[in-house]
């Protein structure tokens, strides 16, 4: 790891479309974003949850591949050869079942975090075992953690207060953002289902959280005919820094540009810290 460090951060959200069992067409349309990014100056790039076959598809209950392994590899080369950080969701295949994985790869090309999803959806119960843990990394960037796509829902946010917690100044999701086939953008629900739950974290500890989404139709699994519609979010305590369109149709790279949090708390000072901001405990979720 370079020993370099950074107040400023440039950083891509890759928002792209993600076919269902088409790895392949998937990581050759994310090294098309990831090259675009490196190209721009980006020294992250976010990408969606399971971009290999897609969330909840039945293919990747016999073909996902083990971390480290075939597609873990491609992006670990990519990070490698242009130098950048990568955050990517992938399906992990172990001994136990499968995953639903996120990973941090630095500009090295080597895993320095791996994360497994806590809060999975009910229809993801067939296809991916529950993860078991949280961590933070020590980064140039700062310490940066990691959760995937419905950990942010306000039910479950908890786990975000722990990652800040656990000193995050940066929180990467990689997600899946879908609903159903007739809902436009003028029927925008994630105003408080996306929005609401991670301002309060960035504005609560004073972190940044930015989500990725895949867009397209869902071909395979439970949500078939729903589509995954982008609106990626990169939110810091002032409100939305960068936003991707909402749209299916709308693979794009989303190029933001922000301080890092200066946060230096620990352990109880987090309570005393929020205590000074006007909050009531029992009134966070």
């Amino acid at each position: 790891m370079k020993k370099d460090t950074f107040n400023h951060i440039r950083l891509g959200m890759a928002q792209l479309l993600v076919e269902g069992r088409e790895p392949e067409r998937n990581l050759e349309r994310a090294a098309k974003l990831i090259n675009e990014a490196a190209l721009q100056g980006c020294q992250i790039v976010l990408l969606p949850e399971t971009i290999d076959f897609a969330w909840t598809h039945p293919a990747a209950l016999s073909e996902s591949e083990p971390i480290p392994g075939k597609y873990s590899d491609f992006f670990c080369t990519k990070a490698r050869q242009h130098q950048i950080y990568i955050c990517v969701g992938l399906t992990e295949k172990t001994e136990r079942g499968n995953f639903n994985t996120a990973l941090l790869i630095n500009d090295r090309g080597d895993i320095i975090l791996k994360y497994r999803k806590i809060n999975l959806l009910e229809v993801e119960h067939p296809y991916y075992e529950v993860g078991t843990s949280l961590n933070v990394v020590e980064t140039p960037f700062g310490r940066i953690g990691l959760n995937i796509c419905a950990d942010n829902y306000i039910e479950a946010l908890h786990i975000g207060h722990t990652l800040s917690r656990m000193r995050a100044q940066i929180i990467l999701s990689p997600s899946s953002w879908t609903v159903d086939y007739s809902v436009t953008e003028e029927d925008d629900p994630y105003k408080d289902k996306w929005i609401k739950p991670l301002s309060i974290l960035a504005k609560l500890y004073n972190i940044v959280v930015v989500s990725t989404t895949s867009v397209g139709y869902i071909i395979g699994g439970p949500y078939e005919g729903k589509k995954q519609v982008g609106c990626s979010l990169a939110v810091n305590k002032d409100g939305i820094i960068a936003q991707g369109q909402f749209n299916e149709f709308a693979g794009e790279l989303v190029v933001t540009e922000f301080d890092i949090p200066d946060n230096q708390l620990k352990g109880t000072q987090f309570g005393d810290f929020i205590r000074k901001k006007g909050y009531k405990f029992d009134e966070l979720i």
